[in-house]
């Protein structure tokens, strides 16, 4: 599993056997069974998690039962409750998976451990980090300027692997809109397509 971690950040710089052999010695490989929690709102996220294989979510759920899909992290990504892992606080979100996962967790302490004794990690953190933060810009964006034909469209387009592995209703969860307008947009589509 851990050969899939050497294989991802292998990408982002040249890292030494010493440095990856370091990496894996303070990491945690956890199996994750499908619907399984990994965090609870409510509880404290003390780890960065890295998707080996499998697909984890982020949501938080209204009191109504109403899930807000926040994220999803399919293989080679990053999941993670930003404010609760940086500041130590009770999450608002939850993490579960959507199929059986392997992943690779580094707890808070570990992963400062290793930014500083590997400088490129610390680099390479700091691009992960603007990543998310222009991802969650355009998301926004999104959110405020597109129709919700345009919106299925972007998730389509930009996320072709989540799209065929996770049900309609997720995507329309993680969109903002009912399944039900979801699901018309999508029959036109699929009708404009044919003509």
């Amino acid at each position: 599993m851990f050969d899939c971690f050497e294989t991802y950040i292998s990408a982002y710089g040249e890292f030494t056997k010493e440095e990856l052999k370091y990496m894996r010695s303070l990491a945690t490989v956890k199996k994750i069974r499908r619907r399984q929690l990994l965090l609870k709102e409510g509880e404290v996220c003390r780890h960065k998690i890295f998707v080996a294989k499998g697909m984890l979510r982020s949501y938080r759920l209204k009191d109504d039962g109403t899930e807000y899909i926040l994220r999803f992290s399919p293989e080679n990504t990053w999941i993670i409750v930003h404010d609760s892992y940086n500041n130590q606080i009770p999450s608002r979100y939850n993490i579960d998976a959507l199929e059986d996962t392997d992943a690779i967790l580094w707890s808070r302490e570990a992963f400062e451990e290793m930014m500083t004794a590997i400088p490129l990690i610390r680099v390479f953190s700091d691009k992960v980090k603007d990543s998310s933060i222009d991802a969650s810009v355009e998301r926004i964006m999104m959110n405020i300027s597109y129709t919700v034909e345009e919106m299925y469209e972007n998730f389509i387009t930009s996320f072709p692997e989540v799209f065929r592995r996770v049900p309609l209703h997720m995507v329309a969860s993680y969109l903002g809109v009912s399944r039900e307008t979801l699901t018309r947009v999508r029959q036109a589509r699929l009708r404009q397509q044919k003509d």
